[in-house]
């Protein structure tokens, strides 16, 4: 098969591995027809994430068609449409029990310090992810839900990731009605998060990047206010400025490792690694949200020591939530959202690339080129996949 293979930092290339097999009953191989480069993605690309090996694939942001099921397999059928949340989970550990499957205890060797993810190191498991023509699903009754046939495939793909990451940003928040949010990051997962403080009753939604064409999309996409931090001195001052000095209700980091807007973090988080990337956005999430305050934080950062003032958290009395999102808690509620026009997610999708041509989608996507806000990759035969599906299940 053809998939995206990592190579070392700022070095991924299409290339052909052997196609993935069942390992265990419960797995399915399903054949991919979109996945997407995500944000954090990028920080593997970028090297900034321990354990990336050389030869893994990314990805965990897709959706496809089954190709094989293990004799275990019962919920899916040869030919069923499905998205695969990026969460790799049991169904029926301690945690999988409440919902939090990004903390599944039971498919990580290393599940004390991270639940397990598609295409994200082997920190999180070393699965191999999406971005190819093929990919083996582990416990296959769990995970993948089948898209329904009045939802779009290019809503689906972001229903992996992108739209529940954002959406669990804003429940995070515990957003009360009226309440002022301020989002820092405009990429996909910032996007969403403002598009869903809206939804759980929101005020005000202000989202800060540097990035004018990011902030001008988002200012359409989601009606919110927007802030370009290069224009401002002081972040919390500015914000406390723009709430009368009392500070946000609720603030969200949608960035992580690689935030801009510090010299000192950019330097020690992100070149001499020193820490585990550069904490510049938390900083002004803890500094610009009121005293009481929520501080929801979905932004990827390393499993390492940064250098965060917890001092101030502590002295504002604020409440500090961060998690990897649990997808396929918030699928049914996203999906009512969509079919009721609340949410449109494929309208953040800039860029289709054949699959054969990822070195340059993660070039454009890094470097922001072309004015990119969301890729999806199409693997080889996609379509001929597509219309084979719909003959199997007429």
């Amino acid at each position: 098969m053809l998939a995206m293979n990592y190579r070392g930092p700022y070095r991924v290339r299409a290339e052909h591995k052997p196609d993935p097999v069942i390992e265990h009953p419960g797995d399915a191989i399903v054949r991919v027809t979109r996945s997407c480069i995500c944000g954090s993605d990028l920080h593997l690309y970028h090297g900034l994430v321990p354990d990336t090996r050389v030869g893994h694939t990314f990805g965990h942001e897709f959706i496809g068609v089954v190709e094989e099921i293990g004799p275990g397999v019962q919920k899916l059928k040869i030919g069923d449409k499905v998205l695969v949340p990026f969460n790799v989970f049991c169904g029926s550990c301690f945690f999988c029990d409440r919902e939090l499957y990004g903390n599944c205890h039971n498919m990580n060797a290393q599940s004390t310090a991270v639940g397990s993810i598609y295409g994200y190191s082997h920190t999180a498991g070393g699965y191999d992810g999406g971005q190819a023509e093929l990919v083996r699903v582990p416990m296959a009754d769990v995970g993948p839900m089948i898209i329904p046939d009045d939802i779009h495939d290019d809503d689906a793909v972001l229903l992996t990731d992108a739209v529940p990451t954002g959406y669990q940003a804003a429940e995070m928040g515990d957003i009360k009605e009226g309440d002022t949010v301020v989002v820092f990051g405009a990429g996909p997962v910032g996007i969403f998060a403002a598009k869903s403080a809206w939804l759980m009753g929101a005020g005000r939604v202000i989202v800060v990047d540097h990035v004018e064409y990011r902030l001008e999309f988002v200012k359409r996409y989601a009606q919110c206010e927007i802030v370009n931090f290069k224009e401002v001195r002081d972040m919390a001052e500015h914000i406390k400025k723009m709430t009368d000095w009392m500070g946000a209700d609720v603030c969200i980091d949608a960035v992580g490792c690689e935030a801009s807007g510090n010299a000192m973090q950019t330097l020690t988080g992100r070149y001499m690694m020193a820490q585990a990337g550069s904490a510049t956005a938390l900083h002004w999430c803890i500094n610009s949200v009121r005293k009481g305050g929520n501080v929801s934080i979905v932004g990827v950062y390393g499993p390492t020591f940064n250098a965060v003032p917890i001092g101030n958290a502590l002295n504002k009395g604020l409440t500090l939530r961060m998690n990897q999102a649990s997808v396929r808690r918030h699928l049914p509620r996203l999906i009512e959202h969509i079919r009721a026009g609340r949410l449109n997610p494929k309208e953040i999708i800039t860029h289709r690339v054949p699959l054969e041509e990822v070195s340059d989608a993660y070039h454009i996507f890094s470097e922001k080129l072309d004015e990119c806000i969301k890729t999806v990759l199409i693997p080889p035969n996609a379509n001929q996949v597509r219309k084979v599906a719909a003959s199997l299940t007429n």
